[in-house]
């Protein structure tokens, strides 16, 4: 499965929605930006953008309201210490509240991998971060055998952003 990504305002990428007849589709709003995704089995109509390979898909995106993505650089050496340890994950945020869909994404013409979280709302991925499900996922993350401690496999610091559904106040092209 194929998933891209292409960023603009939201007036811009609503008209490219329109004219996208395959695959699942998603526009969201961010802070300062707005991003069209696209999950299609076809080449993506985006003429820019970001290209990924889906590695794992659980939910049905589309109908996502809040998004996080979770923007993770990794070497070339290690894309399969990292793509392991996702295939190997405990599959625990699928049970809570308010989850809609995930992505890990591997990248096609970049290091950065994303993992892509959907949510009903922005206070179902808070109540998931303070949850013990989240701290069963993320249990060796700082310790001798987690992923983040292999200093040859992050070329940089990872770095999250976040989108929600536009909403009425959103709307830039009825102003």
């Amino acid at each position: 499965m194929n998933f891209y990504m292409t960023f603009g305002t939201a007036g811009f990428l609503e008209d490219l929605k329109e004219g996208i007849n395959v695959g699942e589709l998603l526009l969201m709003q961010g802070e300062d930006n707005a991003v069209l995704m696209h999950e299609t089995t076809e080449q993506s109509s985006f003429n820019s953008g970001k290209k990924f390979e889906v590695l794992d898909a659980s939910g049905d995106f589309s109908t996502g309201k809040y998004a996080v993505l979770n923007n993770i650089p990794v070497t070339q050496e290690g894309r399969p210490v990292f793509e392991y340890r996702f295939s190997q994950r405990a599959r625990l945020i699928e049970e809570e509240e308010g989850f809609v869909a995930i992505r890990v994404l591997r990248p096609i013409d970049s290091d950065t991998y994303v993992i892509l979280t959907l949510w009903e709302e922005e206070s179902n991925f808070t109540k998931w971060q303070e949850s013990q499900a989240y701290s069963k996922a993320h249990e060796k993350r700082g310790t001798s055998e987690g992923v983040d401690q292999k200093e040859s496999v992050f070329p940089r610091p990872s770095f999250v952003t976040s989108y929600h559904a536009p909403t009425p106040e959103d709307d830039t092209t009825h102003n």
